[in-house]
């Protein structure tokens, strides 16, 4: 991601607002600022997720709803990795003035990934769908543990590289990152939604690839024992979908 240089309209936070390390402005959404940085030595980069607070709400309101979103994000996060799925660890956090240090995902996203790859190469059709199986093998292992993401999209995905394989940018672990609007729920409804923002982001983003996506569900089936009923309830979301985007 191309780096922006660190906004002036916002405090920083203590203990960064006096750290040596310089931060990285990497993402900036409505709610949210991430940034790369260290937590407490130099040597443990972390992305730094700080929740400014919201001139245009209530001060108690804000800090209500900033405490309650850091907290639930961190909680899934936990949850995640105590059930065996691939997301970034939470290093600290702090509710009162707004922010959350995680772990540092080394590696480019999914999104990357697929719009760089070289299409020439042998084997390069194989190679894309290995990487849907394993989408869907992340995206099951998710929901196997009773978390729906929200927002899955190719740039939510990391692929962290694996000691030993072959430097293919096409290769590597799926990490799902950014959990903002992550919830835990069992219900097959939830899980469905979940993987039709998939489907769409991915349609919209990645067209020339639109055609590998059944690949992502195949890796899903392999994981997921409730698979089955939450892929008859995708046909039902799709069918909605279609209906809504009929009549506008």
């Amino acid at each position: 991601m191309a780096a922006d240089p660190l906004p002036t309209s916002h405090a920083l936070p203590s203990p960064f607002s006096t750290s040596t390390t310089p931060l990285t402005l990497i993402a900036q959404g409505a709610e949210a600022l991430l940034y790369h940085t260290t937590f407490l030595s130099p040597t443990t980069p972390c992305a730094l997720k700080i929740r400014p607070a919201k001139p245009w709400r209530h001060p108690t309101l804000d800090k209500r709803l900033t405490r309650q979103r850091i907290l639930a994000e961190a909680r899934v996060l936990v949850k995640c990795l105590r059930e065996g799925v691939a997301v970034p660890a939470v290093l600290g956090l702090d509710w009162e003035t707004g922010w959350m240090a995680m772990q540092w995902i080394d590696g480019g996203s999914v999104k990357e990934a697929v719009r760089g790859r070289d299409v020439s190469v042998n084997g390069a059709d194989g190679v894309l769908k290995g990487l849907m199986r394993r989408i869907g093998r992340a995206v099951g292992g998710l929901h196997a543990a009773g978390v729906v993401h929200g927002d899955l999209t190719t740039s939510n995905m990391m692929l962290r590289p694996i000691a030993g394989e072959t430097a293919d940018r096409l290769r590597g672990e799926i990490v799902l990152i950014d959990f903002g609007l992550a919830t835990q729920t069992v219900q097959e409804e939830d899980r469905a939604v979940d993987l039709y923002v998939l489907e769409r982001a991915f349609g919209s983003t990645h067209p020339r690839e639109e055609g590998t996506f059944p690949e992502v569900l195949e890796g899903y089936r392999e994981v997921f024992k409730g698979a089955k009923g939450t892929l008859r309830r995708l046909e039902e979301v799709r069918m909605r979908g279609r209906k809504k985007s009929m009549v506008g």
